[in-house]
């Protein structure tokens, strides 16, 4: 069967993804194990959120709106008037800008190391993806990415950024978008964790996409809930390009509801910076500053793999980097999760 499948995805490839959590617990022993792998918010959606996508449940067996009037007027009351497309997960959105966009042989520049979907997403549509490495400190050098990116179709960077942290300001994006005529593709899929508000730019260039999700700060990542703020004149090739009825009732319902309780998203932000300092000030190694709701943390002389290993037998499950092209192997990324969780993680990471 192998001759009829692409040549991108013969061998090595795809997505990487944590390890299972009930498949480190079986193999340990334990009966329970910290989950902070993938960026999870360790906080369950409030009652609110759960009435709505179970009422919603009760309209399953009708498929949901192609373009959900409702949910899109809660987004512009939420944020504003901007022209919205929708998705499943940032994944989603992702997908439906590539395959919008995208034909065979244009370049794709990306920011790395950084999410690897951008790259999968652009190879599926015979994109050529461009990587444009950060600097050791994680930095992007505005210049040499403006530069790479001429000719370009389109270019992703991710602000705050995964797996390191860190985010662009405002004016640092504003000087990219200056400096060049492709799309841009902003992911702030971490944007609440940092207080910073790129939306102005949105009314500024007719090149911005700013891409959003609600798997992190809204605790909606099992519902796969994404949007993105997409200028006006694209909207219409957008939807003709999206997959039918891509986000589910139930997800569209919590997702209205998620957007009205801003408590839920200002606990979870704090609980994220609180715990955020203390990795910075409590782990014996170097941390990476971070904006998200994450940290980066260099485990040499071990490597990423093995510190994962190690840590996964004492029921501690982080994401070795291992796969993030562009950075040297010898980092793990460890969510912030739950308080039992985050302290059994600070004393597991200082016995390594």
């Amino acid at each position: 069967m192998k001759r009829f499948v692409r040549q991108n995805y013969i061998g090595e490839g795809g997505y990487v993804f944590a390890q299972s959590p009930e498949e480190i617990a079986r193999q340990s022993g334990l009966s329970r194990v910290a989950r902070l792998a993938s960026n999870e918010n360790p906080l369950p959606p409030p009652a609110s959120v759960v009435e709505a996508g179970l009422s919603a449940l009760r309209e399953g067996n009708r498929y949901p709106e192609a373009r959900p009037a409702a949910l899109i007027d809660a987004l512009r009351r939420h944020h504003g008037d901007y022209s919205f497309i929708i998705g499943n997960g940032m994944d989603g959105v992702i997908e439906t800008v590539v395959r919008t966009v995208v034909s065979p042989g244009d370049r794709v520049v990306v920011s790395t190391p950084t999410f690897s979907f951008y790259g999968l997403a652009a190879e599926a549509q015979g994109g050529v993806v461009v990587p444009v490495p950060r600097a050791a400190d994680f930095s992007v050098d505005a210049g040499a990415f403006v530069d790479a990116c001429r000719g370009a179709k389109i270019a992703f960077l991710c602000s705050p950024n995964n797996p390191t942290g860190n985010a662009l300001s405002v004016e640092a994006v504003r000087e990219i978008l200056d400096g060049f005529d492709c799309l841009l593709f902003l992911d702030n899929a971490y944007v609440e964790f940092s207080g910073l508000d790129y939306r102005p730019l949105m009314d500024e260039y007719d090149t911005l996409i700013e891409g959003r999700t609600m798997s992190k700060a809204y605790s909606l990542a099992g519902l796969r809930f994404g949007y993105a703020f997409v200028p006006a004149g694209l909207l219409s090739y957008l939807n003709r390009a999206a997959t039918p009825f891509s986000v589910n009732t139930v997800a569209l319902a919590a997702a209205g509801a998620a957007l009205a309780d801003q408590g839920h998203i200002d606990q979870t932000v704090a609980h994220v910076r609180r715990w955020r300092e203390r990795f910075l000030a409590e782990i014996d190694r170097p941390v990476s500053p971070s904006d998200a709701n994450f940290v980066l943390v260099d485990v040499a002389p071990m490597t990423g793999d093995e510190a994962t290993a190690r840590l996964a037998k004492k029921g501690v499950i982080v994401r070795s980097c291992r796969s993030f092209s562009g950075l040297a192997d010898h980092y793990i990324r460890v969510s912030v999760g739950s308080e039992q969780e985050n302290e059994l993680f600070l004393e597991e990471i200082n016995r390594l």
